[in-house]
């Protein structure tokens, strides 16, 4: 594994309502996409929860980031129906040393729900 490769980030969005009723932070969308991403493999990924990423028209959003990579940011995700879908993004994601995982190679729902690709920070 390279150096790269180990500093891969995926940021959680567990404030995310995705348009219901605030019954509580626990019972969140996001919240519940944050407890069952916990429950998986991930291997050289961190999960890290966020407080907000301001994307709340398109539901539960996730970011891909990493020291040198390209940053995406993905939405309409649900912890039921995307679960699988955002381990292998991440793992392409993880894969891929600059973080420009070829568009076919994404998943579908990534490929359709991508809110923004950020480019690299340039290092002084």
């Amino acid at each position: 594994m390279t150096t790269a490769q180990s500093q891969v980030e995926l940021l959680v969005c567990t404030r995310c309502r995705h348009g219901e009723g605030d019954d509580g932070a626990a019972d969140r969308p996001g919240n519940l996409l944050m407890q069952a991403l916990r429950q998986v493999s991930l291997p050289g990924v961190t999960i890290t929860p966020v407080e907000c990423m301001s994307n709340c028209a398109r539901g539960c959003t996730v970011a891909l980031r990493g020291a040198g990579r390209w940053t995406y940011i993905y939405g309409d995700l649900d912890a039921d129906a995307h679960l699988q879908t955002i381990c292998q993004g991440a793992a392409a994601y993880r894969a891929a040393p600059d973080g420009l995982v070829p568009w076919r190679e994404r998943p579908e729902h990534f490929r359709k729900n991508c809110i923004a690709r950020i480019p690299p920070m340039e290092s002084t």
